[in-house]
């Protein structure tokens, strides 16, 4: 073919999805019905916290975090609800799960062959991605090994049982949620699929002959920054070295085998607050770095919607989000041509560029042990927390530029956001009552007898060798809660808490220049005052795993001065409070992004109170709403800082402005 001439055929569009699941099952299947009337090809299912962690509605850490941020599914009801009037047969799903990824798809396939449905006929992916759920999203239940196991039989039993499904959806998106950058993003991603395919090929459930099977099943879940030419280098990247991996170390002689599948939700992290109509432009360019290269397109994208920074999107938002698709993919040209990097000397120098560097660092991770053993001594962590903290250090100097935020401030009112309470979509304060009273009327109607004896082969099953997926589907036909199957798994596998990466990075922003020493000067003037250094407590109340603003707020408050307690991520309040007293702190700082912060966060200063800390101030971060911060200030918290306080160093100079206010110094 010359050059420039169209394809000889016009590519079909990618799956198009949104991201979507709120409050109920029945809001949520409503919600999909909507979607796909719109115009939408495959439906992406947002879980609530609780069902992500393995928690029913009545466990103590779901209190305040039931229905926020998906949909809560607590056994097989709420499924047949979720996907009422919905052909499971003829519908393309994808399940951001992972700790009980196994679980989730048991019920979903109950649900299906309750349709009529069979299992060979389902298409569809579980994300099923755990290692990088102690690195970023922090929504693992059980230890590393516990849960490579359960994922590992899961993909053994869909290869064998389901073969259109993807068992698994590995993650470099949430990497780069984290702060990776594009090789450690490559790199990190690519040791997680090795760690898999070892185990899977380790545990002899699927036969040598047949392990080809296994990599085509195989996908992954990336990212999408705003530098769409290095974005679309990354992924011609992946292509090649994901082609090279399942050959070379796998013996995948069918090209068609090692093909990289994978889809993408653009970024997130580059969404801002401060003049918010700019995300939709942003949104567009990270969409075209997954789409515009047609040997490394994206096979199916969902987008995020403009003001996800602000709060919980609307429906109307989100179809503005797949009108974005719709209008590249059916008034472009885009589909009609072959790959139109093919021949640059620029595409291609980039591209050999990431392929080296993540090769090196995979080979870095690989002689730790691999990805398990790199995630349990804190390597992994350390990175992705430095790598976040010199993001944000160049965005505060202003060498990075973010519109709107750090350059070109100065804005006309935005009549997006004219009124703030309605710009966003609000959660039914009632979902959680509704979902306790659901909860306790199908535990009532269920055969209790049936129940145990699920539980009782479960727990035997969980101690030995065989693969955990029949048990787990006649848990869910008996009428097994997802906290009563996860609660087994605890007792048999024990709990958890992955490394914080925090303290390998101290001394990130040490050279931040005159603000940061000034605001060290003041931590060390009201130390001494004080008589002894400030000690600030950073707490991440709830089930909320998205830890990221809170290791930065860790690293830089250390970086300041203070002396930081940082525990890691779901705690409750109670313990909070308990730290607080245990380590006399001066200022309590709760990181939630959940949107649990109006129930979690009053019980925080309440419990103060009570134990007699009045003058330890409480401030708070996270995707707080006006009208919320306004309630929170007035229920004792001290200071609110939203996505638009970006300037870290400030932030810390404001918390000792705080702590002194309490103390009653000038």
């Amino acid at each position: 073919m010359a050059i420039g001439e169209r394809a000889t055929e016009k590519d079909r569009p990618w799956v198009m999805r949104t991201y979507a699941g709120h409050s109920s099952a029945a809001e949520s299947n409503a919600l999909f019905r909507r979607n796909l009337a719109k115009g939408q090809t495959g439906l992406s299912v947002a879980f609530d916290l609780p069902t992500q962690t393995g928690y029913d509605a009545d466990h103590p850490l779901a209190k305040g975090e039931v229905g926020k941020v998906g949909v809560p599914v607590a056994h097989l009801g709420d499924v047949r609800a979720l996907f009422d009037q919905i052909p499971l047969a003829q519908m393309n799903t994808s399940m951001t799960i992972n700790a009980t990824a196994m679980w989730l798809l048991a019920l979903y396939q109950v649900a299906a062959q309750e349709q009529g449905a069979l299992p060979d006929e389902l298409t569809g992916t579980t994300q099923n991605d755990i290692v990088k759920e102690y690195l970023s999203r922090g929504t693992y239940a059980f230890p590393p090994d516990a849960s490579l196991r359960l994922t590992t039989d899961v993909i053994a039993y869909t290869v064998a049982q389901m073969p259109k499904w993807n068992p698994i959806n590995i993650c470099s998106y949430h990497l780069q949620e984290a702060g990776a950058t594009p090789v450690q993003e490559l790199a990190f991603a690519l040791s997680t699929a090795i760690a898999v395919l070892d185990r899977v090929r380790d545990a002899g459930q699927v036969p040598p002959e047949r392990f080809a099977e296994v990599v085509q099943r195989i996908s992954f879940f990336v990212n999408a920054g705003v530098r769409f030419i290095e974005e679309t280098c990354k992924m011609r990247a992946f292509v090649q070295l994901w082609d090279e991996l399942t050959l070379q170390r796998y013996g995948v002689t069918d090209a068609k085998a090692r093909r990289l599948r994978y889809g993408v939700q653009v970024n997130s992290l580059g969404l801002t607050e401060a003049q918010p109509e700019n995300n939709v432009q942003r949104i567009v360019l990270e969409m075209l770095g997954v789409t515009l290269s047609k040997n490394a397109r994206a096979r199916a994208v969902q987008l995020p919607a403009w003001n996800e920074a602000l709060g919980l999107p609307r429906p109307w938002d989100q179809q503005w989000s797949l009108r974005m698709q719709q209008v590249l993919a059916y008034e472009s040209d885009l589909l009609e041509y072959d790959d139109i990097f093919d021949g640059s000397h620029v595409i291609t120098a980039k591209v050999a560029s990431l392929v080296d560097g993540a090769r090196e660092e995979i080979d870095r991770v690989q002689a730790m042990g691999g990805a398990v053993a790199a995630v349990e001594s804190g390597y992994l962590k350390q990175a992705l927390v430095g790598s976040h903290a010199e993001r944000r250090q160049r965005i505060e100097s202003g060498e990075q530029v973010v519109v709107g935020v750090n350059k070109f401030e100065n804005t006309e009112p935005s009549p997006l956001t004219a009124d703030l309470d309605t710009a966003i979509q609000t959660v039914d304060p009632a979902a959680e009552s509704a979902a306790l009273s659901s909860l306790l009327e199908w535990r009532a109607s269920r055969s209790a007898e049936a129940v145990e004896a699920a539980l009782g082969k479960l727990r035997v099953a969980a101690k030995g060798t065989d693969n955990l997926m029949p048990v787990t589907l006649e848990c869910a036909r008996a009428g097994v809660t997802t906290g009563e199957w996860a609660g087994v798994l605890r007792e048999t596998y024990g709990e958890y808490r992955a490394p914080t990466g925090v303290s390998g990075s101290v001394g990130i922003s040490a050279g931040g220049g005159s603000e940061i020493a000034a605001v060290r000067a003041k931590v060390a003037a009201t130390s001494d005052e004080l008589g002894g250094r400030l000690r600030f407590l950073v707490g991440k109340p709830g089930l909320d795993g998205h830890s990221n603003g809170a290791e930065q707020v860790a690293v830089r408050a250390r970086d300041v001065g203070f002396e930081v307690i940082y525990q890691g991520i779901r705690l409750t309040p109670e313990q909070i409070v308990a730290a607080a007293v245990a380590e006399d702190v001066h200022c309590v700082g709760l990181s939630i992004l959940s949107g649990s912060h109006m129930e979690l966060v009053p019980q925080v200063v309440e419990g103060l109170n009570a134990a007699g800390l009045e003058d330890v101030p409480v401030v708070v971060g996270g995707i707080v709403p006006d009208a919320d911060a306004k309630c929170l200030l007035a229920a004792g918290v001290s200071a609110v800082y939203t996505p638009k306080d970006y300037d870290l160093t400030s932030m810390m100079a404001n918390v000792v402005d705080v702590i002194r206010h309490a103390h009653k110094l000038s």
